[in-house]
Order: C-alpha cells, then structure tokens, then sequence
C-alpha cells in the first residue's frame, strides 16, 4: 500500500474512492434487485444487470473523478496552492461520493412512484421544492428522515476518510508529473467512454430486457440524472435519438394517415396548417374541461376498474364515453400539452414547460380567444407549478385562478385546495360569465387526487382504511365530478356548454414492458344539453380531444393539429404513448416501440392481461412510428406549429 501510495502520490485518494463507490452502488443495486427480484427473475438478467452496472458505475466515477485526477497529477504539492488543491480533491471526493450515496437513497421511493430510478421528473421536480417537500413530508415522511439522516452520516465519513488518505502523501518531481496524468487520465478516459465504438456509453447500449425497470436498474442513479440533465440541454432534436427522416417525408407520412383532402392544407410555410369545418353548426357553444389528475381507467367501474366512480359512471349513460383512449404520457403536463394543443409527445419534456413554446405556439385557448371566448384557467394549487402560467398567459388564456383566489375554503392540502372547492369556484365563474353573455372556455385542473392523497373527511364512504390512499382520492374526485354536475345542470350556462370529463394520465404507470400500455388507458366523457349518449369503442389517442371539441362546439377555423376530428366517421386506430425515452405506436393490438439509438421493434398488445409479445414489425408500421415521434420535434425547433393569426405576428 506504501509502494502503491508513493506511485500515485496525490491522485491516491482518488484512486482508493473508485473501488470504495463502486462496492457501494453495487450493494445499493444488489438491495434494489432482491426487492424487485420477481421483475429480474422474468427477464433471466441476473448477470447481465451486475455486469452491465459495474460498468455504469465505473463509467460515471471516471467522468465525475477525472477533474480530480487533473488536479492530483498536475498541480499539488506541499506548497500552499498545492495545499488549496487537496483540500479541493478532498471536497469533490466527499461532495460526488455522496451525491450517488443520496440518489441510491431516494431510489426506493421514487421507483414505487414511477417505477422507473430518477431520471428527468427528479430534476424537474427540484423546480418546486415548497410542492414537493410538502408532499414528502405529509406522504413520505419516514423516507425522507432516513434520507437526510444518512446522506448526513455518508458525508461525515467520506470527509474523514478523504482526510485519512491524505496524509503523508508523496510528491513526485515536476518532470514526472505528466507521465502520470498521461497514464491514469487516458486509463479514466477509456473507463468513462466505456466503448471503443463510435458512441461512448448510454443506456440504451445496457438495456438487454423488455422490462423498462429492469434496464433502469443497471443504472446507477447519479448516472441516470446526470444523463437526462445532459440530455435536456438539447430538447428540440429530441426524437433524433429514434432515426432520421426528412421533413418532407414526416408530413407526408402524417398526411398520408389522416384522410383530410390535400386542399385542406393552406400554408406553404406551416405544414400540417389546415382548414377545418366544425360539425356543429349553430351558435358556437361553451367549453369546458375538467381535467382529472391520475384517474386512469383502473379507477373507472365502468370500463372494467375498481368500483370507484359511481358518478362518473351515471354520468357516462347521459354523455358520450370513450373507453378506448389512450394518454400520451405519464405527467400532468404531457396530458396538457395533448388536450390544449394537440401536439405529439416527444421526449423531451412537454411543451409548457420549453422555452421556445412559451409565446407564439398554438393552443385551442389562443384560437378561441380570437373567436370572441373568455379563456380561462381554473386551478387549486399554485398556477406557476409546471411553469404553467408563463405557458397559459403567453398562450391565450386571459385570467388564471389559482389558490391565491379561494378566499375561504372548506378543505386546503398539499396541492392546494379540494376538488370541491375547485368546482364549486369554476361553477360561480361560470355562472358570473354567462350572466354577462360572454361566450367562455375553461380548463378546470383537479388536484385532490395526488399523492399524499388529502381530501376532507366525511365526503365519501372509505374504499379501504386508511384514508389517504390512492383508491380512496379517486373516489373522492369522482364524488366532488358528481356534486358539480348536479349545481352545472340547473344553471342557465347548461344549455349552452360542453363539459369534457378527461383525465391527464393514469396513476403509478408501471409494469414489466419496455412501455406498460394498460397504464395509459384513461377515461374520456362528453357531456351537455345536447350530447348524445353513446359508447365509442374506437382506439385513440388524447390529441384527437382538441379538434374534436372544436368541432363540437361549432368552432371552424385554421389550425395545425393533427389529431382527428371524431365527430367525423374517422377512426384513428391509433395511439402514441410517450414513457420515459421510449415512445410505443399502436395500431389495433399491434405496437411499434421506438428505444433511443435502436431499430423499432414489434409486439402484440393483450388487452385483458396488459401483456406485451414480441412479434414481427410491418415496415410501414415502422415508418408512421417514426414520422409520429419525428414531427414533434421538428415542429417545435423550426417553430412550425402556428395558426395564421400566430404566423402574422
């Protein structure tokens, strides 16, 4: 140990660390597969997942240790500025050990969440840290104690020990000194690159299964958030990571998909710009969404989920019920990002929350307002979750209400105010707007239905002890849907409004696929004066909402969504599902997954089980998959998804 001390002289401490986190991410993934070995088991990946992660984490310490390495070989000594550069080694040696010691920590819980490790919702989440801190306080408290408590003790030990190994170390002469950084920083090197091809190490090189949770744990944590942060820097090529294809080619393919005449495309400049008839044709009515957080359809009694939503289920013999439908993602601002603009999932992050999408970018709100619509957003948290209001405001929505505006509620939580509070503020403004004739359009955000589940007691009859669940906010949300319909129904604004029941995505999208597809089914319900009521079985996905409520409510106009009109005898027949990186198209029972840096593959869809087979892929299949995750993309970086009003501008 002396002879190897004196070889390396500074760069020592460094050395002896990578082995030190090494066993330490290797015992973490260890713990983490034994608690998911039923998952690990289906996938016979026992050796794959340790030998693939031992090169993950060897990857990650070199690309973090490198820097310390530079400074080791090449600029310490016992002078004072060789001093200041030890006391730093020491530092990054402590700081980077325990930032991989923390993410192990917080893991668990956040794979009962997502079912995935942190990847980018961890980092989007420290965008809100009052929201979050809330929520883990009242919903994860034990976790969250254990977490800051040994992230604590992990750091304290790492100092010392930095501190022990630091002693008595050797200089070697100047002259010698960039042998040495030659030696141990082309060895680093090659260990951060992990690969001699031409793409260094990426997770797509170390998925081996068909299990998204499973690849996820050859990961380590640290790498797996430093990675999407690396990645975010770059969103509007996202989808590149599938495959290339021309523009030309994308639009085509889109159009080729939906049967709208070539003459209904108006616009050199933006091209999937078209014309569109409504199928209502009277004076142009009201519209309102009530968009659900997590209510997925496992919640829904009626298509086939738990018995939770007695109302919901009323209301669906009076209304026209989708129960085919499929969310684009697995966030709330994915779900908004289908629903007011129609635009494709991509994966980068959604657009409400891109920079260049927070002005200028098309939105049914902005087209609406052009028509003579008051356009209003109706929240109970804090409208600046999400970066939603500088999206809303930049984008047609002339007045927020958010918590700020309750000024006396009955029930307030984590997330803000209860559903019925909610409601019964979006029952008064309407009421207010059409005592005033104003035509209006409304997104009406609920939140009672969020982790840690709070809502007021007494309001419904418990579905499990004790309260604070997820059945049990369900079926509060579903209460608090049924006591505003009832008050919607006798007041004057009825008649003249159409009401969307939809929800943004499931709760907990989790299973044993590369894309858990039964995780996205979500429930969609239309309602009004003049609804027919009817069941509609056909597969489609959350953008084709938009056209069609504008269809519904009489709105014609020019708009650049490409999702169907499904007033219409269109049928879709199919849907884009975005989870995590990975993008699944389904047309009828097939699927086409698209993984970063890798051929689509093919599989057959069971409905009943939520199973995934793999199968043969037709080609064609293939390339629609492709124009669909492509579009997005290229729409947002060369700004062509633009209405004619936005294009003047």
């Amino acid at each position: 140990m002396k002879n190897l001390k004196r070889l390396l002289g500074a760069s020592y401490p460094i050395i002896i660390f990578l082995p030190v986190n090494l066993v330490v991410l290797s015992l973490s993934r260890l713990g983490l597969s034994l608690w998911q070995s039923e998952r690990v088991d289906a996938t016979q990946g026992w050796a794959e997942l340790f030998l693939q992660g031992m090169r993950v984490d060897l990857a990650s310490l070199c690309w973090l240790f490198f820097p310390l390495i530079l400074l080791g070989t090449l600029f310490s000594g016992n002078n004072k500025f060789g001093k200041i550069i030890q006391w730093i080694i020491k530092l990054g040696l402590t700081v980077f050990s325990t930032f991989f010691v923390f993410m192990e920590l917080a893991t668990p819980a956040f794979i009962k969440t997502y079912d995935y490790r942190p990847n980018r919702l961890f980092v989007e989440y420290l965008n809100t840290p009052k929201e979050v801190f809330t929520m883990l306080v009242h919903g994860h408290l034990a976790a969250l104690i254990s977490t800051v408590i040994l992230t604590a003790l992990f750091a304290v030990i790492f100092w010392k020990f930095a501190q022990k190994l630091s002693r008595d170390l050797y200089f070697s002469k100047w002259k010698y000194r960039p042998v040495l950084f030659l030696i141990l920083g082309l060895l680093a090197f090659i260990g951060a690159r992990s690969s001699f091809e031409h793409r260094s190490l990426n997770p797509s090189m170390v998925a081996f299964s068909n299990d998204a949770l499973v690849n996820s744990l050859v990961l380590n944590s640290g790498y797996s958030v430093l990675f999407a942060v690396q990645q975010m820097k770059d969103e509007s090529n996202s989808s590149e990571i599938y495959g290339k294809m021309p523009l030309e080619e994308v639009v085509n393919t889109l159009k080729g998909l939906n049967p709208r005449p070539e003459t209904a495309y108006i616009s050199a400049e933006l091209p999937t710009l078209t014309h569109n008839q409504a199928s209502y044709q009277g004076k142009p009515k009201n519209l309102v969404i009530l968009l659900q957080e997590s209510l997925g359809a496992q919640f829904i009694g009626t298509l086939g989920g738990k018995p939770l939503s007695p109302n919901i289920d009323e209301l669906a013999k009076e209304g026209w019920l989708f129960d085919n439908l499929y969310a684009t993602g697995t966030r709330s601002v994915r779900g908004i990002e289908a629903i007011i603009t129609g635009f494709t999932p991509t994966p980068a992050r959604a657009v409400v929350k891109l920079q260049g999408s927070q002005d200028n970018f098309f939105t049914i709100a902005d087209l609406l307002k052009q028509q003579g619509y008051d356009t209003s957003f109706i929240y109970g948290g804090e409208k600046h979750f999400d970066n939603m209001a500088s999206f809303f405001y930049g984008n047609g929505f002339t007045r927020i209400i958010d918590q700020a505006d309750y000024s006396n509620p009955t029930f307030s939580g984590t997330w803000g105010v209860s559903d019925e509070d909610l409601l019964n503020k979006a029952n008064e403004t309407f009421e207010s707007l059409h005592q005033q004739g104003k035509p209006f359009f409304s997104l009406v955000f609920s939140s009672s239905n969020h982790d840690p589940f709070e809502f007021p007691e007494g309001k419904i009859q418990l579905y499990e002890q004790p309260q604070a669940t997820r059945n049990n906010a369900a079926k509060y949300a579903d209460y608090a849907l049924g006591e505003f319909f009832k008050k919607a129904k006798q007041a004057n604004y009825w008649k003249d409004t159409v009401f969307i029941i939809i929800a943004d995505h499931d709760s907990r999208v989790n299973g044993q696929q590369l894309v858990p597809i039964k995780h996205f089914h979500i429930p969609a319900l239309v309602l009004g004066a003049d609804i027919e009521p009817k069941r509609d079985h056909r597969l489609i996905s959350q953008i084709d909402i938009p056209p069609t409520l504008l269809s519904l409510i009489g709105i014609s106009g020019d708009y650049p969504m490409i999702g169907f009109d499904l007033t219409k005898a269109e049928n879709p027949n199919r849907a884009l599902m975005q989870f995590d990186k990975n993008l699944a198209y389904m047309r009828d029972n097939r699927v086409a997954i698209l993984q970063p840096n890798k051929p689509a593959t093919g599989f057959i869809y069971d409905e009943r089980t939520g199973d995934l087979t793999a199968a043969s892929l037709p080609e064609n299949m293939a390339k629609e998959a492709l124009a669909y995750a492509l579009w997005g993309s290229y729409a947002y970086k060369n700004k062509l998804y633009k209405s004619d009003y936005l294009l003047k501008k």
